[in-house]
């Protein structure tokens, strides 16, 4: 993952935390939450704890959340005290992190308020899923391979199935390390999630049936065998949905960043 990826790994974890922090917020932000050696921790510190725990349920629920998180600030407070006697808080390595997680939180409330300011469309993630059904078509394949490393070994094997050696036992000299011990199985797939050598070649083939002529992917040379085929079931819109409006939040992130560094002068 590049440094941009876990930018936005970071921004789509925290996205519900802000979500949840906003409802959080207590009215009098600097009110004292406890004093600890007389530091006073303010509650708004609390609050942005409680914002990362789960629902209460309930007065009970609450009021053992409340003691935990005062709990938690306390110790926090006492050990960052006998941090900052042995100068721990002046190292600059130490320094440096603090930097970084600080940025984080900027980072993230930025790009969350940035996404609700550019909301995904409902029109928006109709079109992505039409696009994608289309993509997938309406069938899927349960297909064999064996995938070896150069066209003659591959010619070779295809004349060893025409003259009725069995595919499962060939598969064994297959490269592809996850399939030659299952005869090359790969499956049920589809066609759309394969190189497109691979794919043409697989929607070509008769059930039951191999290609005469070995396939060249960037993998190497295949040797492919069609067992069966069937209608693809595509699921709903209704329950895609989240993950689309999840997917194109990001790709409006990527694209809000990518225009940043297009701008930004970095040398």
């Amino acid at each position: 993952m590049n440094c941009r990826g876990l930018l936005l790994a970071s921004f789509f974890l925290a996205l519900g935390l802000f979500a949840a922090q906003a409802s959080a917020d207590s009215p009098n932000p600097n009110q004292t939450y406890v004093t600890v050696n007389g530091h006073a921790i303010p509650k708004s510190r609390a609050d942005a704890m409680a914002s990362t725990l789960p629902p209460t349920r309930g007065p009970q629920d609450a009021e053992a959340m409340r003691r935990a998180v005062g709990d938690e600030l306390v110790w926090r407070e006492l050990a960052a005290q006998e941090a900052a006697k042995r100068g721990i808080d002046r190292r600059p390595d130490v320094r440096a992190r603090m930097e970084l997680a600080m940025q984080g939180v900027l980072v993230s409330t930025y790009l969350s308020e940035y996404v609700k300011e550019h909301p995904v469309s409902d029109e928006a993630v109709k079109r992505e899923f039409e696009a994608i059904r289309a993509a997938l078509g309406n069938r899927e394949y349960k297909v064999r391979h064996i995938l070896l490393p150069s066209e003659a070994e591959a010619n070779a094997a295809i004349g060893k199935l025409n003259h009725g050696a069995k595919f499962s036992d060939l598969a064994v000299q297959s490269t592809d390390r996850a399939t030659k011990d299952r005869g090359g199985d790969l499956g049920w797939i589809n066609a759309a999630t394969y190189v497109r050598p691979f794919a043409d070649a697989m929607v070509k083939l008769q059930k039951g049936t191999h290609t005469v002529k070995p396939v060249q992917s960037e993998f190497g040379w295949h040797v492919i065998q069609l067992d069966d085929v069937r209608e693809l079931k595509v699921p709903t819109l209704a329950e895609v949905k989240p993950r689309l409006m999840q997917q194109l939040q990001q790709q409006t992130v990527e694209q809000h960043l990518a225009d940043l560094r297009a701008k930004a002068k970095v040398e």
